[in-house]
């Protein structure tokens, strides 16, 4: 399958974020909506964007980089293997990714809540089973929801503190009350893990293990290595086989994951077959690099994907913890001298788009340069003092002339570096006290294209008279360090939906400055982001909503914390041409719930 015009899935989104309807009285039993109703009636077949006819069996393989030492994702220790919670776990609803943020019952038959969403009330499937064959009960769902909120990664702990009461309401029912005004919890309580009680009795959940959980969902890990590879069965007794929700999903019997030293190994084990799916991230080598016998025979196939969902952020990020981070002129310096038009060329042919912001390639994001208006401009006033340059009045990045000499930026970042207390002493940048301006840059092995533009921007720091240290380390170390923020800038990447939301605050919020954890890996304290955090989660009309997502982007961007690099309007997949997907692309296209959920193989 070839390259799929991707103008209908943009004005799709736009049409999604912008014409949302003012919320019902009560959420449909079948599915719940952020705001308005669900785009499916309760009697629907499939989600849109699967097959409901597609064939049931093969297998599909991928390559990671890295390697894994714990099967259990839900905490802090331990780096858990790709696809165990997506495969082996189900939630109380699932989300359908052709709808900005709408869920659907899963393990929950139905859903119910007041206009207030001021709780939550969960009616169990009958028929819900885990893999052994027991009931999913209302105690797993409290014991769950309980543990994941204090033994388990900190994006569990701030939505289980905004629940007051958990009720066992009957037999199957099960109700959760708020504490908090917060329009998201009845949706993200939705989409929590469900976990089997029994399981951990007298077990320690916060140890990471190699031991597989029993969970509920389609598949089970049916064999493994540490560190090497892991592979996922097709329960044949699976439960909810049979659920529209799930028809024309999961329909592949095996899904392996093999482990490799870097993405260079992934990508010669794709090209003997070891491998059945790559995806693409370098444009330049998916138009250079796929000349060999496989793809010349027609056995592999180069499908290209589009997408309308947020650029998100990706970058170099500076951790404000450390104090040669802390002032915003020598972040902005810093970023002026990151010559990404000529790192971009060497790299990508200078084929992707740079990332303006963090909600780029979105209504949601902010407009590059413009002074912010109406509402938007209303939510940052209270706060103006305390905003950043640009944050107001317009950012914009800058812009590089593409040349090794740089020497316009260099010229711009030197000044702001001077302002800040930098000058160049005998060819060294040093402040008054006569300290060298030096940083070390850490990034996990086999990070190839990430590690080659970390070398490119070093030695253009040179010319500033800053002396940056590259280093690479294993995965292992490097969880343990970026847990830790035990780095001075490392490689950072954020996605985001066009439905922000209460993980803004893991992302963002202040308790991560100390807290261990969580995803805030640049140390931002801003009370303006927590308040247009709150604001969204809060909003009660989608013109609020977009206003408060709108003026974060500003808080964000203007906050000069990540370097931005580039990013991609598609996906570029190459696979065996036994696997296919449906003609019809999802609003978030090759997102999570896409491969291999709606895959299938077919000879």
């Amino acid at each position: 399958m070839g390259t799929v015009n991707f103008t209908a899935l943009r004005a799709m989104a736009v049409a999604a974020v912008c014409s949302l309807l003012p919320l019902a009285a009560q959420a449909d039993t079948h599915g719940i909506a952020m705001y308005g109703k669900p785009a499916l009636p309760p009697d629907f077949v499939s989600l849109p964007y699967a097959n409901p006819d597609a064939p049931k069996g093969g297998r599909i393989v991928f390559g990671e980089s890295g390697g894994f030492d714990s099967l259990n994702p839900f905490i802090v220790n331990g780096i858990a293997p790709a696809g165990i919670s997506a495969h082996t776990i189900e939630t109380l609803l699932g989300r359908s990714y052709d709808e900005p943020f709408t869920l659907y019952g899963l393990l929950a038959e139905s859903v119910v809540t007041d206009d207030a969403r001021t709780f939550v009330e969960f009616t169990l499937r009958p028929e819900a089973r885990f893999s052994d064959g027991s009931p999913v009960t209302v105690e797993d769902v409290i014991w769950s929801f309980e543990t994941l909120g204090t033994q388990g990664q900190p994006r569990y702990a701030a939505a289980y503190g905004k629940v007051s009461t958990v009720e066992k309401v009957s037999e199957r029912g099960v109700r959760f009350t708020f504490n908090t005004e917060d329009r998201e919890l009845p949706l993200i309580l939705g989409l929590r893990p469900i976990l089997k009680k029994a399981q951990w009795e007298g077990k320690d959940f916060t140890v990471s293990s190699l031991e597989p959980i029993i969970g509920s969902g389609p598949y089970v890990v049916a064999e493994l290595e540490a560190g090497r590879f892991i592979t996922y069965a097709k329960d044949p007794d699976w439960w909810g086989a049979d659920l529209a929700f799930n028809r024309g999903q999961h329909n592949l019997d095996e899904i392996r994951y093999d482990y490799f030293g870097d993405a260079g190994v992934v990508f010669e084990a794709f090209k003997a077959g070891e491998i059945t799916s790559w995806r693409e991230t370098n444009p330049v080598k998916w138009e250079q690099q796929y000349d060999f016998p496989a793809v010349m025979a027609g056995d592999v196939v180069k499908s290209v994907i589009p997408h309308s969902r947020p650029s998100g952020i990706e970058g170099f990020v500076f951790n404000t913890r450390r104090p040669l981070f802390q002032d915003w002129r020598v972040r902005e310096a810093l970023i002026t001298a990151f010559n990404f038009e000529l790192i971009n060329q060497t790299l990508n042919g200078g084929i992707p788009p740079r990332i303006q912001s963090y909600f780029s390639n979105s209504p949601l994001g902010m407009t590059p340069g413009a002074p912010a208006e109406g509402r938007v401009a209303e939510l940052l006033e209270p706060f103006k003092a305390d905003l950043l340059p640009g944050a107001l009045e317009g950012y914009t990045l800058p812009v590089g002339d593409g040349s090794e000499a740089n020497r316009g930026a260099i010229r711009t970042a030197t000044a702001l570096l001077e302002e800040a207390g930098w000058t160049v002493q005998d060819g060294v940048l040093k402040n008054a006290a006569g300290e060298p301006f030096a940083f070390e840059i850490v990034l996990v092995n086999g990070a190839t294209d990430i590690i080659n533009a970390a070398t490119i921007y070093v030695e253009g720091l040179k010319r500033l008279g800053i002396e940056a240290t590259l280093t690479t380390i294993d995965s292992a170390q490097y969880k343990e360090r970026t847990t830790n923020y035990d780095f001075d800038m490392t490689h950072y990447i954020r996605s985001v939906s066009l439905s922000p939301g209460n993980e803004q605050t893991l992302y963002w919020g202040s308790k991560g400055v100390t807290e261990p954890g969580t995803r805030n890996w640049m140390g931002m304290n801003s009370p303006a982001a927590e308040a247009m955090i709150a604001t969204m989660v809060a909003a009660r009309n989608p013109d609020d909503f977009i206003a408060a997502v709108q003026a974060l982007d500003r808080i964000l961007t203007s906050g000069r914390y990540v370097i931005p690099i580039w990013y991609s309007d598609v996906s570029r997949l190459a696979h065996r041409k036994e696997l296919k997907f449906p003609e019809r692309l999802p609003l978030y296209g090759d997102w999570p719930g896409f491969q291999p959920e709606v895959w299938w193989y077919e000879e």
